[in-house]
């Protein structure tokens, strides 16, 4: 988490979209681009662009000086992450490699550094046909290039505390220290804190003897909380490295939690209670920059997926993703299933043991997260191969055996090594079963889970008809009410959080994959709302969504399709014009197995029928059950039941057909009537807590929403998303209305991306970075009727 003596070197990076061999040399002056990482090689458009722009081989360079108080001292430089083959040289030196562009490594620098500047130079291989994982076959998503994480240096003393493990469970906890070589006479004192490092007596105290290059400890905490999902407690483990003399000389700081975790035939536990595991499957990717953008936007990822959609867990597809991600995921109480990087293909001898060592450095940056939950050590949805994955599950077991190990597969009753079947499960397609059972997929007694679903079996934009993103939203609904039903699955990763950019093969022609619930933007389609909707409102706020803009013209024929209300609450109250026509419960959701499943507003006429035309109320179901097939249907394709009640209504002189089509148009297909006014009101505990309004809007209006308006500077620049949206005099989106504007900064700081953008199912985003300057700032945006908004952001830069 945080050890003594780092600094980051994000800043004064020089980058050359090409190598020369001479860039290596410190005499070497060439025109490079002077960049700040997190960094992409290239940006790119929004969509419809060719993935060769990222494929390249590329060169960092930075001036590093080594300072007189370095003497004697190690000194280290860490890259926690450069997409994907990366060459380091000092003052023209190749002092090491490394061959996977998701995780971290690490380099001594000691031997190679002169006193006074020092060039540090990186030759970057970003093409797609290096022999390393996930490369060799096609590929469904970008994987762009750059060094798109923190760079920094440790100086530490010859001997130094390498690594700190820790795994702890109700009060007890165990530890092992790794140092950087063996020692004789040294110990360790370790110290259990609160995060917020305040003075105040540890919660434990506990000391050991060095034994070679690592001590072993273990001990109980008082006063302790257990980590979860509802209460994520942190602490901080200190561990203070000294020498026969007694004098410190080094310490490490790790984060963690107390927490159990298990599973079994019947579901997944933590902390000893059953919890039914509810997430999406997430890409760190973003419009433009792709993997590039820094800690703050990283860890809004985890508060979107948390908060807004309300999701106790996430699998981090299909690569290990960034630290400040998972640090979030810790605070947020978010379980997360983290696997090696791979898509499927599984290549020669080289390749599997480059899919091997990913294994190692994905378990050992990764194990002191309390959100992490099981590691996948499975080449995603790959064929099996008993030798290569009995590889890589014991050597994560033998790294960490707190952790189960999962691979993901679309295999049925595939070779099983890991210790949970975690399976992608497309079987839905709309109108059979939500899922497939346990008994059809694997005979095991372990675990199983459902790592992907929904997805390519139904891509939806943003700006799809209604009838789509209405029908998108079920698809979801009837999968999680499904998994929710069945105490043999332990839980779910819907496929997908975000659009995400991808290659030709696997979008819709313009380069991106929209299966999200949210668009590349992080906007919300209304999938999201099924999700949101399922968590408390103490989580996500009230939620209150309609399917529908209830405009009968967006539909053929105007025979509106199925509406559905989304909602955390008791219930919702529905007023048209004013006049109150039926409330609806969380009981009448025929998804009986999710906490607050869809409602259908199948009911739009109440007891007018009987109040405003007579019609006595043991006919009128009767009447509303022919309405709503002839609004589905349409008058010829009524069902023989329907056709038989016209009959008898007739016969009894209810009503003949001339009043029946006029009571239809009245209530049902009302073309060219007056303006309605259509409100819901959501109650709950007998409380309104949230209104909706929908009606023909009268003016369409820009607005905006962002998640943090205080920009930080840290270890690198900050960044923010604003997003952009059109809605009526109501609030409500307005999904047709594809305008641009246009963007602008004031003060510290910059856009990234275009100038000009257009909305996309009358939304879109815009991303702002500080540029190492404090001070307020805005971005300015002129929409399309020349009305200009401004968002405004206090900057605050290091000193």
């Amino acid at each position: 988490m945080n050890n003594t003596n780092r600094f980051y070197i994000n800043d004064g990076w020089q980058f050359s979209p090409e190598f020369d061999s001479r860039m290596t040399e410190p005499g070497y002056d060439g025109t490079f681009e002077t960049v700040r990482i997190p960094h992409s090689v290239c940006e790119t458009p929004f969509n419809s662009f060719d993935e060769k722009l990222y494929q390249k081989v590329s060169c960092y360079r930075k001036i590093l000086r080594a300072e007189p108080s370095w003497k004697g001292k190690k000194v280290l430089i860490t890259f926690e992450a450069a997409a994907h083959y990366a060459e380091v040289f000092l003052n023209g030196r190749l002092i090491g490699t490394h061959s996977c562009g998701y995780t971290a490594f690490t380099l001594d620098l000691t031997d190679g550094l002169v006193p006074g500047d020092n060039l540090l130079a990186v030759r970057l291989d970003s093409r797609e046909s290096l022999n390393i994982p996930p490369f060799g076959y096609v590929i469904d998503y970008m994987t762009y290039g750059g060094i798109y994480r923190d760079v920094f240096i440790e100086v530490k003393n010859p001997v130094y505390i390498e690594d700190v493990f820790v795994t702890a469970e109700k009060n007890h906890f165990d530890t092992t220290v790794t140092l950087s070589a063996e020692t004789s006479g040294y110990s360790v004192t370790q110290r259990i804190e609160g995060t917020d490092g305040s003075p105040e007596k540890p919660f434990a105290e506990i000391s050991a003897s060095v034994s070679g290059k690592s001590a072993v400890t273990s001990g109980e905490a008082s006063g302790v909380s257990e980590w979860s999902t509802d209460s994520p407690s942190l602490y901080r483990l200190v561990t203070e490295l000294r020498d026969g003399s007694g004098e410190t000389v080094d310490s490490y700081t790790v984060r963690f939690g107390f927490r159990s975790i298990r599973f079994d035939e019947s579901g997944f536990y933590l902390n000893g209670k059953k919890l039914k595991l509810r997430g999406l499957n997430r890409h760190q990717s973003y419009p433009y920059v792709g993997y590039a953008m820094p800690a703050g936007i990283q860890a809004d990822d985890a508060d979107i997926l948390k908060n807004e959609l309300g999701l106790n867990c996430v699998r981090t597809s299909h690569y290990p993703q960034s630290r400040y991600f998972i640090d979030r995921c810790d605070e947020l109480g978010l379980l997360v299933f983290t696997e090696i990087p791979g898509w499927q293909h599984i290549g020669d001898e080289k390749w599997q043991a480059q899919a091997v060592e990913n294994v190692r450095e994905m378990v050992c940056q990764y194990r002191n997260h309390p959100s992490v939950f099981m590691w996948g050590v499975r080449i995603n949805e790959s064929q099996d191969n008993d030798a290569l994955y009995r590889k890589t599950n014991e050597l994560a077991h033998s790294l960490d055996s707190s952790r189960p190990t999962g691979g993901v597969r679309y295999l049925r009753n595939s070779s099983l090594l890991e210790d949970v079947y975690t399976y992608n499960d497309f079987v839905h397609c709309g109108r059979n079963k939500g899922c497939s059972d346990k008994s059809e997929v694997t005979k095991t007694d372990r675990g199983y889970m459902v790592t992907e679903y929904n997805g390519h079996m139904y891509p939806t934009k943003a700006f799809d008809c209604e009838a789509h993103r209405t029908e998108h939203a079920v698809r979801h609904a009837n999968v999680l009410d499904a998994v929710s039903a069945n105490p043999r699955i332990a839980g779910s990763f819907g496929w997908c959080a975000f659009d995400y950019n991808t290659h030709k093969d696997f979008g819709s022609g313009d380069r991106i994959c929209y299966h999200g619930v949210m668009d590349m933007f992080r906007n919300p389609k209304p999938a999201a709302y099924v999700y949101r909707s399922q968590a408390d409102a103490d989580r996500t706020g009230d939620v209150l969504e309609l399917s529908s803009s209830l405009d009968i013209g967006e539909y053929p024929a105007g025979s509106l399709s199925d509406i559905w209300i989304f909602t955390n609450a008791d219930s919702v109250k529905y007023y048209e014009n004013d006049k109150f026509i039926k409330e609806f419960f969380r009981e009448d959701s025929p998804y009986k197995n999710l906490p607050h499943g869809p409602i259908p507003l199948d009911d739009r006429i109440g007891e007018r029928l009987t109040e405003e035309d007579g019609i006595k109320r043991k006919y009128t179901d009767s009447i509303k059950r022919v309405f709503a097939d002839v609004r589905k249907n349409g008058m010829d394709f009524i069902s023989l039941r329907s056709k038989l009640t016209v009959l008898r209504l007739m016969l009894l002189r209810v009503a003949d057909v001339n009043r029946l089509t006029a009571l239809y148009m009245k209530y049902v297909a009302s073309w060219g009537g007056s303006r309605n006014v259509f409100r819901f009101e959501a109650y709950r505990n007998g409380v309104l807590v949230k209104t909706l309004v929908k009606t023909a809007p009268e003016k369409t209006s820009l607005r905006t929403s962002v998640l943090r308006s205080v920009l930080r500077e840290d270890t690198s620049y900050d960044a923010a998303e604003v997003r952009l949206y059109a809605a009526d005099e109501h609030g409500n989106l307005q999904p047709y209305c594809q305008e641009a504007v246009t963007l602008s900064a004031e003060g510290p700081i910059e856009i990234i991306g275009p100038a000009a953008v257009s909305l996309k199912g009358g939304m879109a985003g815009v991303y702002v970075k500080t540029c190492g300057k404090s001070g307020e700032a805005a971005l300015v945006i002129r929409d399309w009727t020349g009305a200009v908004l401004k968002v405004p952001f206090t900057v605050q830069a290091k000193d």
